[in-house]
């Protein structure tokens, strides 16, 4: 029988709706990020760059890309005889046939899967957030305290500990509180959806918890463990973490990236960040062109100037064009003449000659002012803006445009444009 001492078990199914149109086609651990990479190559690479060689990826919301992206895995050498890298959809099974519905009902329908490997040690991993973790660090500590359950846990603002699972230590480390999203939060030490259970507590837990409706780690299966009596403890991280759930969060951490020393390094030797890349030429910068604080990846032709952005494969930026403060996706051509300030654009979009994004005052967006709000302007994939329109700030466009969708030639700020076939 196979047997490994410790599995990932990595959740990637997430709609990631806060990311608006950016995640409307694709599920939000497979967005850009940094230019050339998606977001779950960070757990994918914390994973074997730790030892962690078998890691099944639990997939729902549009999974093409993350399927695509992962394949069996060769990037992260994941491509392994005996465990490596599973995608692990939902399925239908001889009695039922039902969604994922909860973080921890993920887990419990791949219970099989599990068992197949005997682990000794279950990791829990999120698939949306930005960090480097040595896990075997986590497990040494998990077993220097005979813990049943491991949470990592890092200190937040106080004033924003309410959006988090606050966990309360004793001396020790032990916790002796776990509380899930409240509204007084009695510490500032926040659960980070990392989780080491003992292989029997966890299976144990699934099993009692199989009937709660839509099952999720931090609401039930950590309160099940603690009013249970197991060993909970938090292992305290204190490094570069980052929840990039928001358009201004992920924006952020993508400008961090061209700081002169950025706080999160890409490129540490010891600690290799890995993804599936296209075999494309180098970068092209014209004799005219202009390029300074930019992240530039493979396959990128600038005829015009590009400042503190994050561009990712086979842009093309044309003559006259000034992007400035701006994430550009992979394969989006811009046309001469335009004006890009502090826009996200995502892949394959075609925008026109003369094209200004980010004007005007900053206005707050009428259809989702809690989404569309930094002063950001927002373009979702495969959309194409016309010639000669102007889009203003906390805007979001989606889809095949043309001139007739814009009065006057202008998207003011805070207006929403998204054509028939994407329903967001």
């Amino acid at each position: 029988m196979v047997k490994k001492e410790m599995i990932a078990m990595l959740l990637a199914g997430g709609q990631g709706s806060r990311l608006g149109v950016l995640t409307s086609k694709v599920a939000k651990p497979a967005v850009a990020f940094g230019g050339k990479y998606r977001i779950i190559d960070f757990p994918l690479s914390n994973c074997i760059n730790s030892g962690v060689d078998t890691v099944g990826v639990l997939t729902q919301y549009q999974p093409l890309r993350l399927n695509t992206h992962i394949g069996i895995g060769i990037p992260w050498d994941l491509d392994r005889n005996v465990g490596g890298v599973s995608i692990l959809p939902p399925y239908e099974k001889s009695s039922n046939s039902e969604w994922y519905t909860g973080t921890a009902n993920a887990i419990y329908q791949n219970l099989d899967y599990i068992e197949g490997f005997n682990p000794d040690y279950v990791l829990i991993l999120s698939g949306d957030h930005i960090y480097k973790m040595d896990y075997e660090v986590m497990l040494d500590f998990h077993k220097a305290n005979k813990a049943d359950v491991t949470i990592a846990a890092m200190p937040v603002p106080i004033e924003e500990a309410s959006r988090f699972g606050i966990v309360v230590t004793d001396p020790e480390s032990q916790i002796k509180e776990f509380e899930e999203k409240p509204e007084q939060p009695s510490s500032n030490l926040a659960s980070m959806g990392i989780y080491i259970f003992n292989w029997p507590v966890l299976r144990e837990a699934l099993l009692k918890l199989s009937s709660q409706p839509n099952c999720d780690f931090g609401k039930h299966v950590i309160p099940y463990c603690h009013v249970n009596g197991k060993r909970l403890f938090a292992y305290e991280y204190n490094g570069y973490w980052k929840d990039v759930g928001t358009l201004s969060s992920y924006w952020e951490a993508n400008m961090e990236l061209i700081d002169i020393i950025p706080e999160f390094n890409l490129y540490e030797e010891f600690w290799k960040i890995y993804t599936n890349s296209m075999n494309l030429p180098p970068q092209y910068i014209a004799e005219q062109a202009v390029a300074d604080r930019c992240i530039i990846s493979n396959g990128t032709e600038i005829y015009g100037e590009v400042h503190s952005s994050v561009l990712g494969a086979g842009i093309t930026v044309g003559k006259g064009s000034v992007v400035k403060d701006s994430i550009i996706m992979r394969d989006v051509v811009i046309g001469e003449n335009c004006v890009i300030e502090k826009a996200i654009i995502a892949e394959n979009t075609v925008i026109g000659d003369n094209v200004v994004i980010g004007i005007g005052a900053e206005v707050e967006n009428q259809l989702k002012p809690q989404i569309y709000s930094g002063g950001l302007a927002t373009i979702g994939e495969n959309s194409i803006i016309p010639s000669g329109v102007q889009i203003g700030k906390n805007t979001a466009i989606s889809g095949r445009t043309t001139i007739e969708d814009y009065r006057e030639g202008l998207l003011s700020g805070g207006e929403t444009l998204i054509k028939a076939g994407d329903w967001r």
